[in-house]
This record gives C-alpha cells, sequence and structure tokens, in this order.
C-alpha cells in the first residue's frame, strides 16, 4: 500500500505493539482505555503537540455517561461542566419572553428511572484531558504526542506502520497485530486505505463564538442545555461551555448564500448583545472559528487488521449531540472485541461484528445530522440509538452501597440469575472462553429485569443480552450454546 507522504529520513528499527491507535481523539482515547483496561499493550500516536483547547462537543450522553461511571471517572467528568437541565429554550433574546421544548437527551426525571447516571453538560477540552489521564494510569499504555502517519503496509498478519516525529522529522516502522484509525475526518489512514466517504460533505457553514459573559446571572432558574435566539439580525444559538460563565455562540449560514469572512472580534461582540437582549453587554472574546456540516459515512470500516473509528469512519453535525457520543460508544465497542481476540477469549470472527452492530447507528445519527430539524427529535425516540439495547437498570436490594445492575458488568461475560447461583456458577468453570461471573439476584431485581424465577440472562461487557433462558434451563447446555454463538 502506498505512502500517504514519502519519509523525509531512513527509518529506525521496527518495533511491535499488539494494537497501534492513531489519534488521540475521545475516540482514539476510549479505545486505548478499553484495551488496556483489559491488559492488552497499546500505543496511541497524536500528531497534534498537545490536546485541543477548543470545547467542541459538549453533550455527554446516558450511554456514554454509563461507560465513564464504569471506568470510575464520573465525578471527574462532571467536575469541568456545569449542571443543565436538557430541555432548549428558544425566543428573540435570552432577555424576552420565550418557550420551552424539550430535547433527545433524557430529562432529570427520566434520567432517575433509565440509567444510574444521566447525560452531562461537559466541554469536550475537559473530557479529554480526563481520558488521557486515566489511559496513562495503565502500565500497558504509551501515548506519543507529536507522532504522525507517514506510510503503512497491510500485510498478512499485521499491518506495518512507519511513523514520523513531527518536530525532529526522524522516522521508524511499528508493526500492529491491529491497527486503529481515530486520526478525525481528514484520516491519513483512511486515505491510505482507499476507503472512501459517502454524503453530503458541505451542507453549511457555521461560525462559534468561545466568549465569556455573565449570561447565568441574566437566565436564573433557566439552567438549559441550548437557548436558540430568533433576533432578525443575530438568530443562532448559546451553549454552555464549562465552569467560569463560558459559552459558545453559533450562528449557521447556507454555504450558498455566505461568503464572506468570519467576523471580527467587534462584530462577535455586537450579535452576541443582540443575542442576549443586553445591550450593555462586555463579552470577553475568547476564539472565533468556523467550520462545515458535514454527514457521511465511510464505505467500510475495516481493511485487513485495520479499522475506522470515530470521525474516521462517520461525520456527524452538532444537530442533536450525537457525533462524540457515537465515536465513543463505537471506539469501546472495537476496543473489547479486539482485546477478547487477542487475549485467546473469541475467535476473530468476534470483529466482524463491530461495524455489522455499530454501522446502523451510526448511519442513524449522520441521517438525523442532515437533517435541519434533526436536533428537535425526543428522547422516546433516539434513546435506542443511544442505549443500544443493554441490559436494564435496576437499582440493587440489600445492598452496603448502591449498585445499579449496569454496575456488576465486567470484561467478560456476566450470568444473572435468581435461586440457581450454585447450579450455574459449576456450570461457568467448564465452558471455556471469556471469564464469567454469576450474580444471583432477588426476585423483585431480577423481575425488573424481566428474567423469570429459576431463570437467568448472560450479558456481555458492553450490556448487550448474549442469552436469555427461562425456568428449567440446563445451565452447562445453555452456557455451551452461548461460547457457540460467539
Amino acid at each position: 500500500m502506498n505512502s500517504p507522504t514519502t519519509p523525509t529520513r531512513p527509518p529506525t528499527p521496527r518495533a511491535s505493539t499488539p494494537v497501534l491507535v492513531v489519534g488521540a481523539g475521545p475516540a482514539g482515547l476510549t479505545t486505548a482505555i478499553t484495551l488496556a483496561r483489559h491488559g492488552i499493550e497499546v500505543i496511541v500516536v497524536e500528531r497534534r503537540p498537545a490536546l485541543s483547547g477548543l470545547p467542541r462537543a459538549a453533550s455527554i450522553s446516558t450511554r456514554t455517561m454509563e461507560l465513564l461511571r464504569s471506568w470510575g471517572l464520573e465525578q471527574e467528568v462532571r467536575a469541568g461542566g456545569v449542571e443543565v437541565e436538557w430541555k432548549q429554550w428558544v425566543g428573540p433574546t435570552l432577555n424576552a419572553a420565550g418557550d420551552t421544548h424539550l430535547t433527545s437527551f433524557p430529562t432529570r426525571e427520566q434520567s432517575a428511572v433509565l440509567s444510574p447516571t444521566a447525560p452531562a453538560s461537559v466541554p469536550q477540552d475537559h473530557l479529554e484531558p480526563v481520558l488521557l489521564d486515566h489511559l496513562r494510569s495503565f502500565g500497558t499504555a504509551r501515548v506519543e504526542m507529536g507522532t504522525e502517519v507517514v506510510g503503512l503496509e497491510d500485510r498478512s498478519d499485521d499491518v506495518q506502520v512507519t511513523l514520523r516525529d513531527v518536530e525532529t522529522r526522524e522516522t521508524r516502522i511499528v508493526h500492529a497485530r491491529y491497527l486503529v484509525a481515530a486520526d478525525g475526518a481528514r484520516s491519513t489512514v483512511r486515505d491510505a486505505l482507499g476507503i472512501v466517504m459517502r454524503g453530503p460533505g458541505r451542507l453549511s457553514q457555521a461560525i462559534g463564538t468561545e466568549f465569556r459573559a455573565p449570561l447565568w446571572e441574566l437566565l436564573g432558574d433557566r439552567r438549559y442545555c441550548i437557548y436558540a435566539v430568533t433576533h432578525p439580525e443575530a438568530a443562532g444559538v448559546f451553549v454552555p461551555a464549562g465552569h467560569g460563565d463560558r459559552w459558545v455562540y453559533g450562528v449557521e449560514h447556507e454555504l450558498a448564500q455566505y461568503s464572506s469572512p468570519k467576523p471580527t472580534k467587534d462584530q462577535s461582540a455586537r450579535l452576541i448583545r443582540l443575542g442576549s437582549g443586553l445591550a450593555d453587554l462586555a463579552p470577553k472574546i475568547e476564539r472565533i472559528g468556523t467550520f462545515t456540516f458535514a454527514a457521511q459515512l465511510a464505505d467500510r470500516w475495516r481493511e485487513g487488521a485495520a479499522f475506522l473509528v470515530g470521525d474516521a469512519a462517520h461525520q456527524i453535525t452538532p444537530r442533536g449531540g450525537t457525533g462524540m457520543n457515537t465515536a465513543i460508544q463505537s471506539a469501546y465497542d472495537l476496543g473489547w472485541k479486539l482485546a477478547w481476540v487477542l487475549l485467546g477469549w473469541s475467535g476473530p470472527q468476534l470483529l466482524d461484528t463491530y461495524e455489522a452492530e455499530r454501522r446502523p447507528v451510526a448511519a442513524h445519527n449522520v441521517a438525523r445530522s442532515a437533517d435541519p430539524h434533526g436536533g428537535a427529535r425526543l428522547a422516546a425516540h433516539e434513546l435506542p440509538a443511544d442505549l443500544g439495547g443493554r441490559i436494564p437498570h435496576v437499582w440493587l436490594r440489600s445492598r452496603a452501597h448502591t449498585v445499579s445492575t449496569l454496575d456488576l458488568l465486567g470484561p467478560g461475560l456476566t450470568l444473572f440469575t435468581t435461586d440457581l447461583s450454585a447450579t450455574w456458577q459449576c456450570a461457568a468453570r467448564s465452558v471455556p472462553g471469556p471469564p464469567l461471573v454469576v450474580h444471583d439476584l432477588d426476585t423483585i431485581t431480577a423481575r425488573g429485569m424481566g428474567i423469570p424465577r429459576g431463570g437467568a440472562l448472560l450479558a456481555r461487557p458492553d450490556g448487550a443480552p448474549a442469552g436469555w433462558w427461562p425456568s428449567g434451563t440446563e445451565p452447562a447446555a445453555a452456557l455451551r450454546h452461548a461460547e457457540r454463538a460467539r
């Protein structure tokens, strides 16, 4: 396979790793964390010398927060955000009367029933350092900033990757059993693999102004996730972007109707004053940027031992707040499946389920984000795409501390039973494959999970059911069937 660019110096001696992840955004870090938590050695390379300081995506969904909770990161992540209700406010200006609408993220009341956690409003430039620090806490992980891919060759038993230090221009070769391309919308790896993107790449253009101003004082108890203003001269959205009254003011334009350069700080400040309805507001403008809305899906997410994840596999507009969440959840899915194969817990056919299971979700979110009204859909319609059919959340009774059924999921398989724990435990020891932990539930908890008395439910690490059995099932036969079906 041809190199994307020509190395400037002869490569240094070769090294090898089970998995090489290209890109240290949310998708790349999630993939690497999932592997490292299974004890798999992983190298992450990132072209940038440091993580981005941009707030970017600020909406973390229910399922994404469940994953972060399972890693013990929930409170650390929430510490960088703001407490909001997942509603949208619409009015002429922030200082005028308006209407409140539900969004596709569940409210606090809905979340309390659905999950042990809830969505969070946290800017990406807080989330990424939390993920990076967590990854670096594992001895099996190595992160190399300022390192880019300049060539790769997909061979029969591994991928040979030529890496270059961005500063010194020195190159070296790494052999990876598996390569994960998490290097963004302009993925070098995807291009080198010859995989193309399909769908509109230039739907519209947006201008985002990051600023600080005392808007929470104006809004009072209207602490929502997004505010849409309809002022004829300053129509746009205000989105909270972390602590300290940090905000992003976004304006979307049709490409065919807008070709002027991005506004100056004075022009942006004027628009923010108009949109806020406060003539004497003095916003501190920190950054103004432009970006293009794209809604695209890669033709395929795999080429041999190389996989695409995140924006390299799917580009999703900000409408609906699903882009980063889709990336994180797909990265987690790929990560645990790679780990199972590398650990010998499953055959390589398990990797075929990565795209088969995650592509429909990404396709749904890509199409939704291309719809100008895609952000207005309700949680009842969009939660299935987010939660992905994972087992029900039920608080366990008679525990020393509060535990959800989701908290019991482990890196292998988890079996939930009622009163047959010893029988299932014995059967579990006789079945090959990943480690299997059995949890004996009380009748009320089991009923909340849909398990009849004497029955059982087998779950994968992502919470997806791998088998349901009624009362009277012979445990050993059931587990052997589940093993063959994986």
